[in-house]
């Protein structure tokens, strides 16, 4: 206990800094995020701090961060805000400088940052394969695997799908394809992506995003079910309409069944990573996240998990 008053302590103090920081790169702050701040900081410090949970009996459910969450922060914020939250694991994306593709040494330096802290990368993506074109899939299949990655969570179109599951065969790499909600023509919801991945290569599956699979019309516990072994990563989100992209609000302040969610990871024997995608207050996303993740770990907390 005496260490996670501690650690309490220790975010409060990084939080002071990072609002500060805010404060000086933007004019948003505002009396209403302050008091924010101080209520999700009160949350936080009374949150259970444990990056996994385990129980006997369960399977793990580890609890991560999609980097497109911190998009308009470097890398150096990202990992700044990965210690307040509390969890080493982060799902990067190729925007600002999280995990760039711009040349092996960039990508590199990225990787050797994100080990100096502790933090573990467990996927990268969303990753778009836009055309069927062999080169350009060949690049990005390069740049995960120079990433020391197996696993990207990715969006290919229906024509250049052929194409990535050759090189998921040659790689010998994952690929989880994203959901994107009513908007995506390509896979609106996880059961688009199930009919046609079906007769395809095991090692390509489904990242179901709960809040475009609800969205969508698709029951996200379901959809879980429905996915099985073929589910490799999960991003969430809640809502407060389940059909309207931006009531998104903290987890647990909405209609989203966490619970549920969580049950049904469970019976399936999830191995993989739940990664909080947070989308809104993109200036100051932190307080909304660190609510989230407090909400996740009590109701992990009530079902029995246990660090």
């Amino acid at each position: 206990m005496g260490r996670h008053v501690e650690w309490g302590q220790f975010s409060i103090r990084r939080m002071m800094n990072a609002t500060m920081m805010n404060a000086t790169t933007t004019s948003v702050t505002s009396r209403r995020s302050f008091l924010r701040d101080g209520a999700v900081l009160g949350a936080a410090a009374c949150a259970l701090s444990t990056r996994a949970f385990g129980f006997a009996g369960k399977p793990q459910l580890r609890l991560g961060v999609a980097s497109y969450s911190f998009h308009k922060f470097d890398r150096a914020h990202v990992i700044e805000f990965m210690k307040q939250l509390k969890t080493p694991y982060l799902n990067a994306k190729d925007v600002n400088d999280h995990l760039p593709s711009t040349s092996p040494e960039a990508t590199d330096a990225a990787v050797a940052a994100y080990k100096a802290a502790g933090l573990q990368l467990t996927s990268a993506g969303v990753i778009y394969f836009a055309k069927a074109d062999e080169a350009d899939v060949k690049q990005k299949f390069d740049y995960v695997k120079r990433a020391g990655l197996s696993l990207i969570v990715g969006s290919p179109t229906h024509e250049a799908l052929p194409i990535v599951e050759r090189f998921v065969k040659q790689y010998d790499m994952r690929i989880a394809i994203h959901n994107h909600g009513p908007e995506d023509k390509e896979w609106p919801s996880p059961l688009d992506i199930l009919k046609v991945i079906e007769p395809m290569d095991k090692r390509i599956g489904l990242c179901i995003d709960v809040g475009h699979t609800a969205r969508s019309g698709t029951d996200p516990v379901e959809a879980i079910h429905k996915a099985g072994p073929r589910l490799y990563d999960l991003h969430m989100k809640d809502l407060a309409d389940m059909k309207v992209k931006e009531s998104q609000v903290a987890v647990g302040e909405g209609k989203m069944p966490v619970k549920a969610i969580f049950e049904a990871l469970n019976s399936i024997g999830y191995k993989g990573f739940v990664d909080l995608e947070y989308e809104i207050h993109d200036d100051d996303p932190l307080p909304g996240m660190m609510t989230s993740f407090a909400y996740m770990r009590k109701v992990l907390g009530e079902m029995g998990y246990r660090d």
